[in-house]
């Protein structure tokens, strides 16, 4: 395997308006087991999930059908930022899950995660629903877009080192 890449992965990100939907795509150099891995296991999901000046605290995480998961981000002031949801598929190929940031309660988006090989490199595409286009628009406007190939990248670095 090559070592760590230097440049975010190019990314594709959509949320037509009016769209309940966001989208973000991308082809990672690292093979789809590894980038599963970093979704699954908790020591390497942490170390890429989320911008790298906030420190994730684990409160759950169980990546099995059912299962929960509550991750409070930290910043360097000791700012506190909760998220949580409940896994309700997770196999080699998808996850799909519930996320809610705790800031905003009650907005709840179901999220899926494929992940598609593509001659040893992974196609991974993040698909997010949202109960209302208002929630849709206030996830893309907090930064999801700017951040999507940033996220991107943490995650190929991560995989890598899989």
């Amino acid at each position: 395997m090559k070592g760590p890449t230097m440049t975010a992965p190019e990314t594709q990100f959509t949320a037509a308006p009016g769209s309940l939907d966001m989208t973000s795509t991308a082809v990672l150099d690292a093979p789809v087991e590894a980038v599963f891995r970093a979704h699954t296991e908790q020591d390497a999901f942490t170390r890429w999930w989320g911008p790298r000046e906030l420190t994730a605290k684990v409160e759950a995480f169980e990546p099995r059908a059912g299962g929960s998961w509550r991750i409070v981000q930290v910043d360097p002031g000791g700012g506190e930022y909760a998220f949580n949801g409940v896994f309700h598929l997770v196999t080699p190929t998808r996850i799909v899950r519930t996320f809610e940031f705790e800031g905003v309660p009650g907005h709840v988006s179901m999220q899926t995660t494929t992940f598609e090989d593509v001659d040893g490199r992974t196609r991974v595409t993040d698909h997010a629903v949202f109960q209302s286009v208002e929630d849709r628009d206030g996830m893309k406007d907090t930064g999801a877009e700017q951040f999507a190939p940033v996220g991107m990248a943490q995650l190929e670095e991560v995989a890598q080192s899989l």
